[in-house]
């Protein structure tokens, strides 16, 4: 059963090429990570994957538009799901309207479970992007995360 969550939308202080490539590359991710959370996560341009409690997780760049959408899929995850990023163009230059979706492959337990904190973990990324790129740091992000 197919799941659809947007989350909302944000507007980032920064270039919409700016931002793009900053999400282009998944070893940008990786190189955000305290050193002791990076033990179990590999990173190459295309994928990212993490070994957690003992469960390999990881997602793969499936699309590519340049300065405007990222597209992710599953890649060894426990269920089906694909993550569109929209870097989308403002009247300011200097700024994107960024936003994200993903449809997840959710068995309606899953569903009831994970849906409103999915939709939630969306918004609260958004919120984080719009915070970092005004120079504030996100509501409840640990110290130890590099910008």
């Amino acid at each position: 059963m197919s799941a659809q969550y947007s989350s909302k939308h944000g507007i980032v202080s920064r270039p919409q090429a700016e931002l793009y490539m900053a999400f282009t590359d998944m070893r940008n991710f990786l190189a955000m990570l305290p050193e002791d959370k990076k033990q179990g996560v590999t990173a190459d341009y295309d994928t990212i994957s993490a070994t957690v409690q003992g469960f390999t997780i990881g997602v793969k760049v499936t699309r590519r538009e340049p300065y405007s959408y990222i597209e992710l899929q599953d890649n060894g995850a426990p269920f089906k799901f694909m993550v569109s990023m929209h870097f989308d163009p403002t009247d300011n230059p200097g700024k994107c309207d960024f936003h994200i979706d993903l449809l997840a492959d959710l068995n309606l337990m899953m569903k009831m479970m994970l849906g409103s904190k999915l939709q939630e973990g969306l918004d609260k990324i958004v919120d984080a992007l719009v915070a970092v790129s005004e120079g504030r740091r996100p509501e409840g992000m640990p110290d130890d995360i590099k910008f």
